[in-house]
């Protein structure tokens, strides 16, 4: 069945969904901006995970963030008559996942977006791309709506701090003193995509060296054993940033002149709001999931046999960090310094 095109007069209530990791999250607020564009009147919900409702507070351009609770069935069923009761004209699967397909078909709306997945294609009257290993994750969220008939307004992530954690971290800072800052984040979802604490101290080290900069480490719940490894590690001293709420690392990244981090919600946290990042991709595509902008750079061992093999633990050595050259590292650093014009001698 051919896509529908959709009418901009016949939507006043748009619900987007997108579950599952902030990084994720964060990528789709790319559409934000073409969907306001397009329908200036209507109003925007995002029904999500509690992780990814964090991410997405204080957005102007949402309504309402709605939360997705996986673990409860109960709280699922009413989910389903809850969204239904609400009338959307217009709903975006961006996850297109069993679940988000029956949300989407049951809500009733008269325009229904999403993947044509295996299955879940019953659930949607208008498709986006099948494939998917073409498009950069952010930019097949435009692609989707481009599908739809929706006018691309431009390509900009949303992430917005708020001005308590703003606070904490610029006084955090300020008694650093006036030097410039380079944060490294070694957190990641999968252990696989984990860059070893051992080449993280090796590459800070190596930037004290170069550079007349401080190195903060910034890290999260899960993160912490790997940011202590990393300051232990090091010859030169590190500052070990304090326990942060998913706000409050924005701020810290924000107070960065520039962020080194591996494939992870924060790095993409750290693109949306601007702070010009190095990514350090082990298992996963920096063509599909790396920094999103041209601001950005991404490095990785690209000769490596298993390089980009998606596998969560490796079966291996974890030879794509361990035996990244740090040349490579230091001049993808470089060139984020230059291209963005940051001189940190």
């Amino acid at each position: 069945m051919p896509n529908k095109i959709v009418d901009k007069n016949n939507v006043r209530k748009i619900l987007i969904i997108k579950l599952r990791g902030i990084g994720d999250v964060v990528l789709s607020t790319v559409i934000l901006n073409s969907l306001s564009d397009f329908f200036p009147d209507a109003k925007i919900d995002f029904l999500t995970e509690k992780p990814g409702a964090e991410a997405l507070s204080n957005i102007s351009y949402l309504n309402k963030i709605i939360i997705f609770n996986r673990k409860s069935n109960w709280q699922r069923f009413k989910l389903f008559f809850d969204i239904r009761k609400k009338n959307y004209d217009l709903v975006i699967d961006l996850f297109s996942n069993p679940a988000t397909a029956q949300i989407t078909y049951f809500s009733k709306a008269k325009y229904r977006i999403g993947f044509p997945y295996s299955g879940r294609k019953y659930a949607y009257n208008i498709y986006g791309p099948e494939e998917r290993s073409i498009f950069h994750a952010a930019q097949l969220h435009l692609e989707l709506l481009k599908d739809a008939g929706i006018k691309i307004a431009d390509n900009k992530l949303h992430f917005t701090i708020d001005s308590g954690s703003k606070k904490i971290a610029n006084d955090w800072f300020a008694k650093l003193g006036h030097k410039l800052n380079v944060g490294i984040i070694p957190g990641g979802g999968w252990a696989s995509k984990r860059c070893d604490p051992v080449k993280f101290a090796e590459i800070a080290d190596a930037i004290i060296e170069k550079y007349s900069t401080n190195i903060i480490l910034i890290w999260g719940p899960s993160d912490e054993q790997e940011a202590n490894e990393i300051e232990k590690l090091m010859k030169h001293q590190a500052y070990l940033a304090p326990p942060t709420s998913i706000q409050e690392m924005a701020a810290f990244i924000k107070n960065c002149n520039a962020i080194i981090a591996n494939d992870s919600g924060p790095m993409h946290i750290s693109t949306a709001i601007g702070t010009p990042t190095l990514a350090i991709h082990g298992p996963t595509n920096p063509k599909l999931q790396g920094p999103f902008g041209t601001k950005h750079e991404f490095v990785h061992k690209s000769n490596l046999h298993c390089i980009v093999c998606n596998l969560l633990e490796c079966p291996y050595q974890h030879e794509c960090f361990i035996e990244l050259p740090l040349k490579d590292v230091m001049n993808k650093f470089e060139t984020l310094l230059d291209k963005n014009n940051i001189r940190l001698h």
